[in-house]
């Protein structure tokens, strides 16, 4: 066995400490993301300035795209750096001070007017999820250096975990907030609550401890940098399998946006099973985020990937035929765990296919590349439910999750198993 690098032995020192305050921030950001949600509070509060379905949606798509979309141009900067923990909170400013903008667009927007309200909620929305984009590369990567490799994935899981409860608790005192306050000052109190929130957050962030890695070798004049991502592209198949997978998985569970909807017109479903409902995908989510994560680091992130893509399969399954509301149930568990293994297990796995140094170009290629899809595979699954019903939408989910379990399951390989199986090659060529 190698002996623990400097950075090793100060990550394992650190550990418990990094983990504590990290939780911390992952909690307090799921707190103040329920009162200011993507999902319901913020489509409310554009919902109060217009009748536009088209630009309601767009709330939760743009957070998506902008997360996603920075993540590849950001690799090379990362790559090069000994510490990330100041990029991170210098970028992690950008994705919590638009909220403080928000506040100050609900409280004047009896004032400034509809149409104004609008252009400056979706100002400081793209600047948001621009913000969060431009963190997220740095952040993956500093947890990834201060988490050792066997602990990563319970790491990730249970931050998740951590986070939905906060934001499931949140929303449900936000929804209350909505109905005590009286306009503007119901999302006025809500956009505030979460501002409060995401500073404390913020100071948590603030105080991970992450080692300078002085080890690590930067080039002076590295190669352009799409060489780079080429050359990974050209070199690993089994990352390019995996890739392929998680661009599949965004339109293998593109019916799973309607499910709800579909409940409603299908079996007239009333508000109240509308909740339990989304209670119990939340609670499936959480139970997921945090065995998934765990059972990852013993068993192989790959196998709880192709876990979540039989349950990805399985639930547009049962809703493709779904005779009674009682089905959605079973439906919802099944999304639950899905949705954790393509997102977080999946982001977890993308750090192990590479070391420290190659780190951040992976992650930057993964979520980048994803995004198109995850923006236009909702697109497509409308489409299709507005020309030819709901059911052939989940009838499609339902043939895409097969082609998504083939290769996870015959053409994607763990990577930590590739790279020990790789190690004695390397040291004999080095010898």
């Amino acid at each position: 066995m190698l002996p623990l690098t400097r950075v090793e032995q100060f990550t394992r020192k650190h550990l418990r400490y990094n983990v504590t305050v990290n939780l911390l921030d992952g909690g307090l950001f799921g707190v103040a993301v329920g009162f200011a949600s993507f999902g319901t509070i913020l489509p409310l509060f554009v919902a109060s300035m217009t009748d536009s379905a088209t630009l309601i949606g767009l709330v939760p798509a743009i957070h998506a795209a902008g997360w996603l979309l920075p993540q590849l141009f950001t690799a090379h900067h990362t790559s090069r750096q000994r510490r990330y923990k100041r990029t991170v909170l210098v970028m992690s400013i950008h994705e919590r001070v638009p909220f403080l903008g928000l506040v100050l667009v609900a409280l004047l927007l009896p004032k400034i007017g509809l149409q104004a309200g609008l252009v400056l909620t979706f100002l400081l929305l793209t600047w948001q999820g621009l913000g969060g984009g431009f963190a997220a590369n740095p952040w993956t990567s500093m947890i990834s250096k201060i988490m050792p490799p066997e602990s990563r994935g319970t790491f990730f899981g249970t931050q998740a975990a951590v986070a939905n409860l906060m934001i499931s608790a949140a929303a449900v005192a936000a929804g209350y907030l909505l109905n005590a306050f009286d306009s503007p000052f119901d999302f006025v109190t809500c956009f505030l609550i979460a501002c409060f929130f995401f500073t404390f957050s913020w100071v948590a962030l603030a105080s991970t401890r992450e080692p300078a890695d002085y080890d690590k070798v930067i080039e002076e004049n590295p190669p352009p940098f799409w060489h780079g991502i080429g050359q990974i592209l050209q070199r690993d198949r089994n990352f390019n399998w995996f890739l392929t997978a998680r661009v599949l998985s965004q339109f293998a569970t593109m019916g799973f946006a309607f499910y709800i909807v579909y409940a409603l017109r299908r079996f007239q479903m009333d508000a109240v099973t509308a909740g339990y409902l989304t209670a119990t995908l939340t609670v499936a989510q959480t139970i997921a985020n945090a065995s998934m994560g765990w059972l990852g680091d013993r068993v192989g992130h790959r196998l709880m990937l192709i876990v979540g893509a039989v349950s990805a399969l399985l639930s547009s399954l049962l809703a493709w035929f779904a005779p009674s509301l009682a089905w959605f149930f079973p439906i919802f568990v099944l999304t639950g765990f899905a949705n954790v293994a393509i997102w977080t297990i999946g982001m977890t796995m993308t750090v192990d296919f590479s070391g420290e140094s190659e780190r951040p170009f992976y992650i930057g290629i993964v979520q980048t590349l994803t995004a198109p899809a995850t923006i236009v595979a909702p697109l497509i699954g409308g489409w299709i439910a507005d020309t030819q019903g709901f059911v052939t939408t989940f009838g499609w989910s339902t043939v895409l999750s097969v082609m998504m379990v083939v290769i996870l399951v015959f053409l994607v390989k763990e990577p930590r198993k590739m790279k020990r199986f790789s190690q004695p090659t390397l040291q004999k060529e080095a010898l």
